[in-house]
């Protein structure tokens, strides 16, 4: 997770933005995907086909 806070002192409040991404899609999977191409794995290594849901 990627977590920011800011603080707007103007009107006294915390601003708080979170990005969640899993390995299985978007970034976080794209990034396996490729470091198993260049390093001569099979494309999916490391990638579940089936998503994990708390």
């Amino acid at each position: 997770m990627h977590l920011q806070v800011a603080l707007d002192e103007r009107v006294g409040r915390v601003v708080a933005v979170a990005a969640v991404d899993n390995l299985t899609k978007g970034t976080a999977g794209a990034a396996v995907q490729c470091a198993n191409l260049a390093l001569g794995l099979v494309e999916t290594t490391g990638l579940p086909l089936v998503g994990v849901a708390p």
